[in-house]
């Protein structure tokens, strides 16, 4: 945006089943959010144009706001008499969102940094095949030829390395000519991304049957990974064919002021913009129906994961396979029936747009997404890791770990901050209870900050970041983001009911507080949404709260909704074995932080 500031902005974002439209204004100085409309995705039949949906939002922000957008099918451009928009973005997951292949030579090389670069992109990895993975050809062609994706990256090899096997690769490709997902009269994208010494080969063999295009190699020497051209090109592949030939996508692509943005890749773009204005560690979570995108920034490296099975309504089944009975079973603070809860679990899976009735229901469904969260960031935390005492040359696009990987990059006593997002966090009855499935399933350590998406608008804001990061960063810090608190829980064992730590409030008024807290206890201690206060902890001997063992520390701390945390259930927390010492835990944790009241 050159020139003059922005007075009104438009942003939609077109989910897989509803499309939400958002409007920000300049108030004086500053960009707030005005109204938020939101209406259902039409990408499919009766209607089978996305516009449409989009334009339904756009019509529920022009009556809510009383600000006239639209003239006729067209986003009025400049604000002129009180009317129209100065620009308009958006982003989408409609359709299933981008849904890609990835292949290379070296299971545990180059075809996960090209899953890496995938995954960065803002893309569903359906599916790594290499060269050693132990499939035979026939069962690889079948595998491309039935899961129909919207794009292959193809890699391998160092530069200057061996051909023959990235050539196979291709091969293999031509031979199950795949029909892309969207639309019978386009080829199918395909980047390749490998051994420059073979793209004339490559050439040869893929240039009749896809849309081929060759980007610089994802790996030109073992020890360093060049993610950008690929991820660049895999976006620009997206809005060019993928998006083009979805239903309605091109009048859409005609309306927006800058290219349509994958959902999560949005997502990722304002995690990492966060990270990098208040130059902190951040880890962010989005669970949804089908999906929990986990994401994080640890030494100025991005990473994201997507867990493509774990998710609140059409994944819950998988959820419960994942994890097992027994382990959503260990989050109800009350006797159950495994059989009962079985066919809960499966119910909602029939009937994913259903809210909990009754409060067993809602503690049922919480259960089962710290489980989903759980698992979602053990698989993020096993992907986020670093090459071996390699220099990295990587941004946005880190996941799946490989057999010549250092050490995971997160370090949760390093991380400063921590945000939910989705449903079942940002939609909590409760503020309380979005807090505590968090820090269950996250387990933070030292301390550590908690905020939720409010009304889920950080995709929105991560492709306004890349045109105008001024209102996109005012909007998200006070409209989007909730703060709920400070999380303080010291790290080690120790005996139940034994000291663990001793924590002077000093509220900066003349009021100061000490808090005692013991093994195996949570406590909530007020501290407003605008409040700051000094705390002073000492932790007992074996006990870290961030500068080593028995180490005092004095800092600032922020509060939230919630407020702040003391968690002192141990690191790593272990939940009782006996059954009824178990669930009388549970109801002991959650009276403690106020999670259900009577």
């Amino acid at each position: 945006m050159k020139g003059k500031e922005p007075q009104r902005i438009l942003a939609t974002d077109c989910g897989s089943t509803t499309t939400k439209a958002i409007l920000i204004e300049k108030k004086g100085d500053e960009y707030r959010l005005i109204v938020r409309g939101e209406a259902p995705t039409t990408v499919e039949a009766p209607f089978e144009d996305v516009t449409k949906g989009v334009l339904n939002s756009v019509m529920e922000v022009e009556e809510l706001s009383k600000v006239k957008i639209l003239d006729g099918e067209n986003i009025i451009k400049e604000v002129k008499n009180g009317a129209g928009v100065d620009f308009y973005v958006s982003t989408s997951s409609a359709g299933g969102g981008l849904q890609m292949m990835v292949a290379g030579v070296v299971l545990t090389m180059t075809a996960e940094s090209a899953a890496r670069a995938a995954l960065g992109a803002g893309a569903i990895v359906m599916d790594v095949i290499a060269s050693n993975d132990g499939r035979l050809p026939h069962q690889k062609i079948e595998r491309i030829r039935n899961l129909r994706p919207d794009m292959i990256l193809l890699s391998g090899g160092i530069d200057g390395g061996t051909v023959s096997h990235v050539v196979e690769l291709a091969e293999l490709v031509k031979a199950a000519d795949p029909r892309p997902r969207f639309g019978v009269g386009y080829q199918l994208p395909v980047i390749y991304a490998g051994n420059k010494d073979a793209r004339d080969m490559i050439l040869k063999t893929l240039e009749g049957n896809t849309a081929l295009v060759v980007v610089e190699n994802i790996r030109p020497v073992l020890e360093r990974e060049n993610l950008n051209p690929a991820r660049h090109k895999i976006h620009d592949q997206f809005m060019e064919h993928v998006m083009a030939h979805a239903p309605g996508y091109k009048t859409l692509m005609g309306m927006t002021d800058v290219p349509i943005m994958p959902t999560p890749g949005a997502v990722g773009l304002l995690v990492e913009t966060v990270s990098k204005k208040e130059k902190i560690s951040v880890i962010g979570v989005d669970i949804g129906g089908a999906t929990t995108d986990v994401f994080s920034v640890f030494q100025e490296i991005f990473n994201r994961t997507v867990s493509a099975n774990l998710g609140m309504s059409y994944s819950i089944s998988n959820v419960l396979a994942e994890s097992g009975i027994a382990n959503i079973v260990r989050w109800l603070p009350m006797e159950m029936d495994e059989r009962d809860l079985r066919n809960r679990i499966r119910n909602k899976m029939i009937r994913p747009t259903t809210i909990p009735h009754t409060l067993e229901d809602l503690k049922i469904e919480q259960a089962i997404a710290r489980e989903a969260l759980r698992l979602a960031f053990e698989q993020h935390k096993s992907m986020a890791v670093g090459l071996k005492g390699i220099q990295q040359e990587r941004t946005i696009s880190d996941a799946f770990s490989q057999s010549m990987t250092g050490e995971t990059l997160i370090d949760l006593m390093g991380l400063n901050l921590l945000i939910g997002s989705g449903g079942i966090l940002s939609h909590a009855p409760r503020r309380n209870q979005a807090a505590l499935m968090m820090i269950d399933a996250f387990l933070p350590e030292g301390i550590t900050r908690l905020a939720v998406d409010s009304i889920f608008m950080m995709p929105h804001l991560g492709v306004l970041a890349t045109v105008h990061e001024k209102s996109a960063t005012e909007v998200f810090n006070k409209d989007c983001l909730v703060p709920l608190g400070t999380c303080i829980a010291p790290v080690g064992e120790g005996k139940e009911g034994s000291n663990v730590l001793k924590m002077i409030i000093d509220y900066g008024n003349g009021k100061t507080e000490e808090h005692k807290a013991k093994y195996g206890e949570i406590e909530l201690i007020p501290l407003g949404v605008q409040d700051e206060a000094t705390v002073t902890l000492h932790p007992e001997k074996g006990f870290d709260i961030g500068d080593g063992r028995g180490k005092e520390i004095q800092t600032t701390i922020k509060g939230g909704i919630v407020g702040v945390v003391l968690d002192c259930r141990g690191r790593p927390f272990r939940l009782p074995e006996d059954k009824r010492k178990r669930i009388a835990s549970l109801n002991n944790w959650f009276a403690a932080t106020d999670l259900y009241p009577q």
